[in-house]
């Protein structure tokens, strides 16, 4: 049985020479969706859309970058012997922390620049953010990658995954553990949580902060699985990351509430946010 399972086709579109992978339309997928959650909370919070709008722009094409460039820093010891690769992004090898550092710092710049609130910018993103990435992880499974480790059939059977996703964890003959639905699922669960606190009488920037949380301590134990890790020594970045961010998180969030006492979230609005001209 096993060796008539075929994996899914990673192209969506071929047109001849140019083809359009269904990683690609699965992030963008995510990235429309998430737009129109920031749109319409945005709205709800007293925000020009076209500031929103103004803001993916920028932060998308950085949040690439960035997210290149923090896989090549920790693969250096491949690419400094192959340069050319670097700029081979279709080749593969990018990282999602890095595309939300580049995001969270093009926010802040953008933030100063237009003269609004980084911390409500950064509330109102918090739940497109991460339902973004429980859809972009569904790219990793059409290119059968961000798995963990060699497991059986049985096992899979025994989680009442459906056969799509049993057949595509079967690579080259050996099945494997399907973290990226591991992670897609836990980002689900994160959004649901992050619309459940956006009601309660939680602070500004604490939101956020929030998915930093949930979103870093989820990652850890998924990326102790997986067998394609980042490796910084003998530890695996995204697990030394995590746990910063978790700290660090929750130390603003302390420091925030004795020092500034920043506003609840619900009673929170931009207010007369200058329209472009």
């Amino acid at each position: 049985m096993e060796n008539q399972i075929k994996p899914l086709d990673p192209v969506a579109i071929d047109l001849g020479g140019l083809s359009i992978k269904w990683y690609g339309v699965i992030i963008a997928i995510g990235v429309v969706v998430a737009l129109l959650l920031a749109l319409r909370e945005s709205s709800k919070r007293g925000l020009d859309k076209e500031l929103y709008i103004d803001l993916l722009i920028w932060a998308i094409p950085i949040s690439i970058i960035c997210a290149r460039i923090y896989y090549v820093v920790f693969q250096w010891d491949f690419y400094k012997n192959n340069l050319g690769e670097i700029i081979k992004i279709w080749h593969g090898g990018i990282a999602i922390y890095g595309a939300l550092i580049g995001a969270v710092a093009t926010a802040i710049v953008f933030a100063r620049v237009k003269k609004i609130s980084f911390w409500q910018l950064a509330d109102i993103a918090a739940p497109s953010l991460i339902i973004a990435q429980a859809i972009g992880r569904w790219g990793n499974f059409m290119n059968q990658e961000a798995h963990g480790a060699e497991t059986t059939r049985s096992f899979l059977e025994s989680l009442h995954l459906p056969d799509f996703i049993i057949n595509q964890m079967y690579i080259e003959g050996t099945y494997y553990q399907p973290t990226f639905l591991y992670e897609s699922l836990w980002n689900v669960l994160g959004f649901v949580v992050l619309l459940i606190l956006r009601r309660t009488k939680i602070r500004r920037g604490e939101l956020f902060l929030s998915y930093v949380i949930w979103y870093s301590f989820g990652r850890f134990f998924v990326e102790g699985m997986r067998t394609d890790s980042l490796m910084w020594g003998d530890f695996r970045v995204s697990q030394v990351l995590a746990i910063l961010l978790i700290v660090v998180s929750l130390a603003i969030i302390a420091y925030r509430r004795m020092k500034q006492n920043p506003p609840y979230y619900m009673a929170d609005k931009f207010g007369d946010v200058p329209k472009r001209k």
